[in-house]
């Protein structure tokens, strides 16, 4: 077999316990043998401030180049006021710049958005679908998932136990597996 595609798993939540990291960890459980997945979290990035891209922050040129050496990314994020976290935001100004050198260029992309409430997050994802169009590879159209009630998916050590979530997770990352594959041969 081939070297499996290494793929960057954004958590776009600070929270120790969010569901979002929950999922992006039971994701890497899910993934298929052509996928390795690699959980990042945000925490630690400093805010984007165009006065320093002369000399860039070490926190910036660590995320910039953990995006460059990957062949995708996949988003797993919450809905915060009916957009994306602000963290998230800024980690991807972040790895944008400098102008024209987008750090997602070219790397096929993944969205997932969750909520504990019904509507799953689809404001958050329909921005991200917004924001990277441009800055981004290409981005998986179909299947489209938007993770709704996603309170009680999980036990008390942050497993996935809810089966029809692991179900609807695991056609999603096969799906960005086969997505992924037609850009990396």
């Amino acid at each position: 077999m081939s070297t499996p595609h290494h793929i960057v798993v954004i958590a776009g939540s600070l929270r120790k316990e969010s569901f979002s990291l929950r999922i992006a960890n039971a994701l890497t459980k899910l993934a298929p043998d052509t996928l390795k997945l690699e959980v990042v979290t945000l925490n630690g990035i400093s805010f984007f401030n165009q006065d320093l891209e002369a000399a860039p922050p070490a926190d910036w040129l660590a995320f910039r180049e953990k995006i460059q050496k990957s062949n995708g990314v996949l988003f797993v994020t919450p809905e915060y006021n009916r957009s994306i976290p602000g963290v998230l935001k800024n980690a991807i100004d972040v790895a944008s710049r400098p102008y024209g050198k987008s750090s997602f260029l070219g790397k096929p992309v993944g969205i997932i958005s969750n909520s504990p409430g019904p509507l799953g997050g689809i404001a958050a994802a329909k921005h991200l679908q917004n924001i990277l169009p441009g800055i981004s590879g290409p981005i998986l159209g179909q299947p489209e998932i938007y993770l709704n009630g996603v309170g009680d998916a999980f036990d008390d050590k942050g497993e996935l136990i809810k089966e029809s979530l692991q179900a609807v997770l695991k056609q999603y990352i096969d799906a960005y597996a086969a997505f992924v594959g037609k850009y990396h041969k």
